[in-house]
């Protein structure tokens, strides 16, 4: 293909320069002219005020002479790589791994220096002499890399994941370290953010949990660790790859570049030696430190004020600071911390007791980072079901989430148990008894727990007796847990018919372990009282006594007098009543006493 172009010089000009695809052959009219594969540089030579530029060239990746250019370019990367890591090994004094790795993971800087070569190559074909006059390919490399003036700095970032202009950028930020040290302190950083993480994204869940329940104004601290949050989100997988180091250290480096300025030995080290002095295991020191990644950037005393400060005020043990720093490492905020006064003060107005307060805030410590408004809202529907003073006292530190709940999801479940039958007071009984059911799903878990009740023959309407008895029973797992104590009873002779009746009479007995209440209960029936099964499906109530210091006393005793009598009759009496009906006045009190 033939191409002519023609330049009207009426202005002055030193050079021209044309970017354009690849040239394979070229012929041009000007005497004085330079070309590279992507670049024609036009040096005047005026005729008539005007530059007549011809070129041929020929189109099509598979001609040889385009195969030549892209072998040629693939070479002079693969050299780059290796005068790259040559320099970080000899002139910076990096081990030949650490060399290596650098110079194959920074692509961008590598095209930048050759791209650099290339430019100083045509510069002194310009001008017929130059620095670096003399030196080949390799040379010229080191020769632009030290030119750069980062010592590798810029390099070293890209391949920790940066693009190249921040790690351009972090480079200058940093110039006042060398790049050993940086290294060093790189992989230190990992080894103690990444600690213990895995790929299944835990750190990720508490993440989005305490985004969640955050509406309070919040310190630069929090805002920044937000920032950082919200780069990892917009990536793919989002914040379950929080706990990986590959895909999120490039952005703690550039969210929080201070941290590449601390000593490993007077900053870092004693700030880990602290946390895992209060209880912060070393494979959960990761956790608390992506989530709260300004704990390193601040000196160890002020932390330990910190940790002092929050949790003197909720009656934390020294020993213990760890388990709550785990649940909410926000609570060493200053903005957190303000907090505390407001949620005591609200709950204090309601006549919740402070120890009620502090319990509900060690349990769920992520209502420090929640506005009392929003608190207010789920006071006000507690109080119209009739929880209200020490009644609340008996919610909150059970369930402190349902504070931070939304007042229409706990509305459904009120709907819910309402359209089973349940007056508002017996709505505000369950709440009371079992809050943690007004934080749970109606498809995911409520509706199913009466669905698995109905496979086994109990009617839905027997269903308000059965949960007025036994609320607890609608948060259990039906697969994990209930299934396999109604498959032991199963087990042992009793049919689903029987069961369905053995709910219905006591549902409690769905809430009793095979291995500490069922079976030994069962085997002293049958073993030593020599009765049979079928006795508690008449009276299910015998499993809720205790073995030792009720079935077998009162056992006991009856089979000293040769007495037979049913369940119900030996265990269903107070003490005064069985003594007055089986024994003489005060007999069974001795023989408690002695036995």
């Amino acid at each position: 293909m033939f191409m002519e172009l023609f330049f009207n010089t009426s202005c002055n000009f030193e050079t021209l320069t044309l970017i354009s695809p690849p040239l394979h052959s070229c012929n041009f009219g000007s005497s004085s002219l330079f070309f590279s594969p992507r670049r024609v540089t036009l040096f005047p030579s005026y005729h008539g005020g005007g530059v007549a530029v011809s070129a041929s060239f020929q189109h099509g990746d598979s001609s040889p002479s385009s195969n030549s250019s892209q072998s040629n370019h693939e070479d002079h990367i693969s050299l780059a790589q290796e005068s790259i890591s040559g320099f970080l090994r000899h002139e910076v004094g990096l081990s030949e791994a650490d060399s290596d790795f650098i110079s194959e993971n920074s692509p961008k800087y590598t095209r930048m220096i050759v791209e650099g070569v290339r430019e100083l190559e045509e510069w002194n074909s310009w001008k017929g002499s130059g620095e670096s006059e003399g030196l080949g390919f390799k040379e010229k490399v080191i020769y632009m890399v030290k030119q750069k003036g980062d010592g590798g700095k810029v390099a070293f970032l890209e391949s920790l994941g940066l693009s190249l202009s921040s790690a351009t950028y972090l480079a200058h930020y940093l110039a006042s370290e060398s790049l050993p040290k940086l290294l060093d302190k790189v992989k230190y950083l990992k080894e103690i953010f990444f600690s213990g993480s895995d790929e299944k994204g835990p750190v990720g869940k508490y993440a989005r949990r305490m985004m969640l329940y955050l509406s309070i104004p919040i310190d630069e601290d929090v805002q920044q660790t937000l920032s950082f949050f919200e780069k990892i989100e917009a990536r793919r997988g989002g914040l379950d790859m929080l706990g990986s180091v590959d895909a999120s250290f490039r952005f703690l480096i550039e969210s929080f570049p201070r941290l590449l300025l601390l000593s490993e030995e007077k900053d870092m080290k004693p700030m880990v030696e602290f946390l895992e002095s209060i209880g912060i295991p070393k494979d959960c020191l990761g956790k608390v430190l992506l989530l709260y990644p300004p704990i390193m950037l601040s000196k160890t005393e002020e932390i330990k004020r910190r940790v002092s400060a929050a949790l003197d005020k909720v009656n934390v043990m020294y020993s213990d600071s760890g388990k709550v720093l785990l649940k909410y490492p926000w609570i060493l905020s200053p903005s957190i911390q303000e907090n505390y006064s407001s949620i005591v003060s609200l709950l204090d107005r309601e006549s919740v007791l402070k120890m009620d307060i502090d319990h509900a805030i060690r349990r769920w410590p992520l209502l420090l980072g929640c506005s009392t408004n929003n608190m207010k809202l789920m006071v006000e529907e507690f109080d119209k079901l009739g929880v209200r003073n020490k009644r609340m006292g008996k919610v909150i530190p059970k369930m402190p989430q349902l504070l931070l709940c939304k007042p229409q999801k706990f509305l459904k479940v009120v709907s819910f148990l309402e359209d089973m039958g349940f007056e508002k007071e017996i709505v505000g009984q369950i709440l009371c008894r079992c809050p943690e059911i007004f934080g749970c799903s109606i498809d995911k878990t409520l509706q199913k727990k009466l669905i698995f009740l109905t496979r086994f023959g109990v009617s839905s309407a027997q269903f308000p007796r059965i949960i007025k008895k036994y609320p607890e029973f609608l948060i259990y797992d039906a697969d994990k847990t209930l299934l396999p104590r109604l498959k032991y009873l199963m087990g042992i002779g009793i049919s689903q018919r029987e069961i369905a009746f053995m709910i219905r009479k006591f549902s409690p007995i769905l809430g009793y372990s095979i291995d500490k209440v069922l079976r030994p209960k069962l085997e002293f029936l049958v073993k030593s009282m020599k009765k049979p099964v079928k006795e508690v499906i008449e009276y299910p109530r015998y499993f809720s006594y205790s073995l030792e210091k009720r079935i077998k006393p009162r056992f006991w005793v009856l089979r000293e007098r040769n007495i037979e009598c049913t369940l119900h009759e030996m265990l269903g009496k107070n003490d005064e009543e069985f003594a007055a009906d089986f024994l003489g006045l005060g007999e069974l009190q001795t023989h408690n006493e002695t036995s």
